[in-house]
């Protein structure tokens, strides 16, 4: 074999190996359902929400894909039974459709630092930023067993924000 082959051939074992423990520092792969495609066996799958912050990002991951009983399971309560009666209402496609559309015009977001209230209770600030706007929502998660769970969900408020997203400033 040819000097060239063999650095090729480590170069591409390196690679695969840190992508595999990246793969597997995320949670590893996804087998729990059958694969539609290659990049649904690839795409790491999250853990159990031991942070706060972990099921917002779990549920914004959710909505972003359109992953609507991911989407529920991040709620609890009175909000899980509302989303789902949503589901039921709209079809599970239709519900689908509707998070990501929601979150198509989303160029970032941005989550503060979970405020304690009690050793089972906090309370996050959620901003999103759009192309000419900034919105705002307080969520209140309860922890129940190991794992964070959205109970409830202040109305959106809009911020004020000095240059719309993506306005060169000198």
């Amino acid at each position: 074999m040819k000097k060239d082959a063999k650095a090729r051939i480590l170069t591409i074992a390196v690679l695969a190996g840190i992508v595999g423990l990246a793969v597997a520092d995320q949670g590893g792969f996804d087998f729990s359902e059958p694969a539609q495609s290659a990049a649904s066996i690839l795409k790491p799958k999250r853990k159990k929400a031991e942070d706060p912050k972990d099921v917002l990002f779990r549920m914004l991951d959710a909505a972003r894909d359109g992953d609507v009983e991911t989407y529920i399971d991040c709620h609890s309560g009175d909000m899980a039974r509302r989303l789902a009666q949503s589901r039921d209402e709209m079809t599970s496609e239709g519900f689908s459709n509707y998070l990501k559309a929601r979150n198509e015009k989303v160029k970032g977001i941005a989550i503060d630092e979970p405020e304690q209230a009690s050793d089972t209770e906090v309370r996050v600030r959620v901003e999103w930023v759009y192309q000419d706007r900034n919105e705002a929502q307080q969520f209140y998660l309860a922890k129940t067993g190991d794992e964070w769970k959205i109970r409830d969900v202040e109305a959106t408020v809009r911020v004020e924000t000095p240059a719309p997203y993506g306005m060169p400033v000198y």
